[in-house]
């Protein structure tokens, strides 16, 4: 009886004779069988992948909803709010007027809390969404005026920045932080020497004869220069009267105080344009009374952001597969 694997010699002799006389079949057949494996391996590794992907994003869910769940409870206690605003005040920038406005909308709305903390570090910037910021402020505390506001500076808090604070009722800061910069600037460059230099004719047709007001590639004129010189100081004297009416009297007699010029905290302090040294924990706890500090600037939507992510790399997972495949 012939069991698996027993072959009559002769067969046996047959079978290496046409192996050795056939060689690029065995190769054929040792490449298909390799990229076969090499193709399983690589679907079981990518199947991870995916598995950790879900699994990440399902934790992601979990966290999201499990701090949001945390700072809905923190509201129905007594508590300080607070209003970050951080970086270049713009429309298209996160601090800018609707993001901020809503946050300072809540925390008046919210009777539990006892005030509120500006939390500024800011260079400046829009004097309009900083205008929209101190009036909303103005008209808030009219609606509850018992609500203090509280502007606490950090690193810096500098033009636009400061057209906010100075909506506060109390402005603290560091004594190293940098504040002041009461002032309005417009910047540009000229490019008329280099046209000249590298041939080129500027061609530029208006309907108007201002239209071509302050262009970079042509002579300054002096009717531009005055008439730029009147806008910029009819915004500035919008900031100083800003300033003004919500310093009054602590502000010193000092000619440079609307210059434009900056200070430290400790040098700001005797000129009137912060009430005293101190960071956002100290106004909660010391002033206003409420240690605990809930945060009222409104976020980003983390879990779209995520999900975006998480599609982007789905994708690019897919392609990588693809090219796998093909390779």
């Amino acid at each position: 009886m012939t069991s698996f694997g027993d072959f009559p010699p002769e067969n046996n002799r047959n079978t290496s004779s046409q192996a050795d006389d056939n060689p690029w079949e065995r190769k054929v057949l040792q490449d298909l069988a390799f990229a076969a494996i090499k193709e399983q391996r690589a679907s079981r590794r990518w199947s991870y992948v995916f598995k950790g992907l879900v699994l990440l994003y399902l934790v992601a869910i979990f966290i999201v909803a499990m701090s949001g769940n945390t700072e809905i409870q923190s509201h129905t206690q007594a508590h300080t709010a607070l209003v970050d605003i951080n970086g270049v005040i713009a429309a298209d920038a996160d601090a800018n007027a609707d993001t901020i406005v809503t946050g300072i909308r809540d925390a008046f709305d919210n009777e539990q809390a006892q005030g509120l903390i500006l939390r500024l570090n800011t260079p400046g910037g829009s004097p309009v969404q900083a205008g929209i910021i101190n009036d909303e402020i103005k008209r808030l505390k009219q609606t509850r005026p018992n609500f203090p506001v509280y502007a606490v500076i950090q690193d810096v808090c500098a033009s636009g920045g400061y057209y906010i604070a100075a909506s506060a009722n109390e402005i603290y800061a560091d004594k190293a932080s940098i504040v002041g910069s009461i002032g309005v600037r417009m910047d540009s460059f000229g490019f008329t020497d280099v046209i000249e230099k590298i041939g080129v004719e500027r061609r530029s047709l208006t309907a108007g004869e201002n239209k071509a007001f302050l262009d970079p590639f042509l002579p300054m004129k002096e009717h531009d220069i005055q008439h730029a010189k009147s806008m910029l100081n009819n915004i500035h004297q919008q900031f100083i009267d800003v300033v003004k009416a919500g310093r009054g009297d602590k502000l010193a007699d000092d000619p440079d105080l609307f210059s434009g010029l900056f200070w430290s905290g400790e040098q700001a302090l005797p000129l009137g344009l912060i009430d005293g040294l101190a960071n956002s924990s100290t106004v909660a706890r010391e002033i206003i009374g409420a240690e605990t500090i809930v945060d009222y600037t409104p976020q980003p939507n983390y879990l779209d952001r995520f999900a975006g992510r998480f599609g982007t790399s789905i994708g690019q997972a897919i392609t990588q597969l693809s090219t796998l495949k093909v390779q």
